[in-house]
């Protein structure tokens, strides 16, 4: 019995690594650029990968939108952190939509109006943009 569980361990340990990093391309269609305009109704700062939900008003409807982010440890590096996005926020969002699900975003650039914060995707980094004065 402890060699089968000992094993059942190794087999664990060799392919829960490997399937807990996604790749974004095969996630979202790198290839498009779809974009968004709502209002922020939640924040979630969680691992690896913050997300917000974003109410998007088309035509008479409301449409509830995920966009997700680049890695938590590389938005706080650059000054992105859990207070940055409140509630009530209006947002523009580009990102690259989901292969398989129409109301979800990477994003590519996110830009608030109301104060000229901006963060965007270079290469497979993260920087804020600078606000203007």
């Amino acid at each position: 019995m402890t060699r089968a569980f000992a094993a059942l361990a190794v087999l664990l340990a060799l392919t829960v690594p490997a399937g807990a990093h996604h790749s974004i391309a095969g996630t979202y269609n790198t290839s498009r650029e779809v974009t968004v305009e709502g209002v922020v109704s939640q924040f979630h700062w969680v691992q690896p990968h913050p997300f917000v939900v974003v109410d998007v008003r088309r035509g008479g409807a409301v449409e509830q939108w995920s966009l997700e982010f680049d890695n938590r440890s590389e938005l706080l590096a650059v000054g992105f952190t859990e207070s940055t996005l409140k509630p009530g926020d209006r947002i523009i969002v580009a990102g690259s939509p989901a292969h398989r699900d129409g109301q979800h975003l990477y994003v590519q650039r996110l830009d608030r109006p109301a104060d000229g914060f901006g963060l965007e995707q270079v290469g497979n980094s993260p920087r804020l943009r600078a606000r203007p004065r």
